[in-house]
């Protein structure tokens, strides 16, 4: 699929660990490149920092099916996170909705607050979510569901339309909030109706740290403008009533406080541009093949994924748990496969410049090691 040639650092490497951190392409660094000498510039560079913004802003609402205007940017996901808690200023009687399939950056900023929401914990069943377990803890007191579209503990994709459905009609009060860190640049991005979308940028988009993605549609921009300080989001930064009164910029633009990092956007403008020229559904058709295959070659092996391999909408990401993981881990990593290896949990990535031969080579490994 990715021309490899595009990605030199790969030669000789099987590489599965892109939920953990991506290789970019070389536009990439190119990209960072050009940053750099735009900031030589001094202030000169400016005139290229928020024109390159903006071009990021466009093809990153490309790829959310979003609005240019309902995209905001800020440093990682657990700020935007933090940002959203500031603009919901929970009360000690709402309740909050997390999934134990959940990255911390999305489940824990609650449990931190100065009045803590009620918190109640959506628990997998097998690896997957049921919506039958989500039904009970649903009610007129639900203030936020916050899911991620692909877990990135064990690859587990949820199907968001009948989700978003359940919670309109149980909780119809309730922020309905998704992480796609582990999905934007890989699956399809279905969960528009969400109101808000958030995402890192050094994963499967093919970018590098520093950036944060917030998608917020317009219908949810009132209620969620965050409530925090800091000057690039205030439409009154810099005017005569600035310190009587702070008018912040509505809904997405509320989450860029400081100053863009710039760097990171001039990296994440390059890499979806870059998977834009392949398209996310033919991405999919090239590797969901691969994680199929990764499934049956498990399953003869006589291990058990800690998610079910869902055949129609497959995620990038395959897992599971043994009892001598540090071995495993050691053997694959004897013949160049990079997977992550965590906590007993080895977890395998597929993307866009993954080949056959990289599943190959884990299978055949796995068959000597297990």
């Amino acid at each position: 699929m990715f021309p490899l040639t595009d990605f030199p650092s790969l030669s000789g490497l099987h590489y599965l660990n892109t939920a953990a951190e991506s290789i970019p392409p070389t536009c990439v660094n190119e990209a960072v490149a050009e940053y750099m000498a735009h900031k030589g510039l001094g202030m000169r560079g400016r005139d290229f920092h928020f024109p390159r913004v903006e071009a990021c802003r466009e093809i990153t609402a490309k790829h959310l099916g979003l609005a240019m205007e309902e995209v905001g940017f800020c440093s990682c996901s657990s700020e935007a996170y933090n940002l959203l808690a500031s603009a919901l200023q929970l009360k000690a009687s709402d309740e909050v909705i997390v999934t134990d399939l959940d990255f911390p950056a999305g489940a824990t900023p609650w449990l931190t607050a100065a009045e803590k929401p009620v918190t109640r914990l959506w628990k997998h069943r097998g690896g997957a979510l049921s919506l039958d377990d989500l039904a009970p803890l649903l009610n007129e007191r639900t203030a936020l569901v916050q899911v991620s579209l692909v877990s990135f503990y064990n690859g587990h994709r949820i199907d968001f339309a009948p989700l978003r459905d359940l919670v309109r009609r149980l909780a119809p009060n309730a922020v309905l909030s998704v992480d796609v860190t582990q999905a934007l640049g890989r699956v399809v991005i279905d969960c528009q109706d969400a109101d808000v979308i958030i995402s890192s940028t050094h994963k499967w988009t093919l970018g590098i740290h520093g950036g944060g993605i917030v998608g917020m549609p317009k219908k949810s921009a009132a209620r969620l403008t965050t409530k925090a300080g800091g000057w690039y989001h205030l439409a009154n930064a810099f005017d005569a009533d600035r310190f009587e009164i702070a008018r912040v910029k509505s809904g997405a633009a509320s989450f860029s406080v400081g100053m863009p990092s710039f760097a990171a956007l001039y990296a994440l403008n390059a890499s979806l541009r870059y998977l834009d020229q392949f398209g996310v559904p033919a991405i999919a058709a090239h590797a969901d093949p691969l994680i199929a295959k990764l499934h049956a070659g498990l399953r003869a092996l006589g291990i058990q994924t800690l998610a079910p391999e869902q055949a129609e909408s497959p995620s990038g990401i395959v897992a599971f748990t043994h009892a001598n993981t540090q071995a495993i881990h050691d053997a694959l990593l004897a013949q160049n496969i990079h997977v992550m290896h965590q906590v007993g949990r080895i977890r395998l990535a597929v993307h866009g410049y993954n080949t056959a031969q990289d599943i190959d080579a884990v299978l055949e490994t796995l068959a000597k090691t297990v």
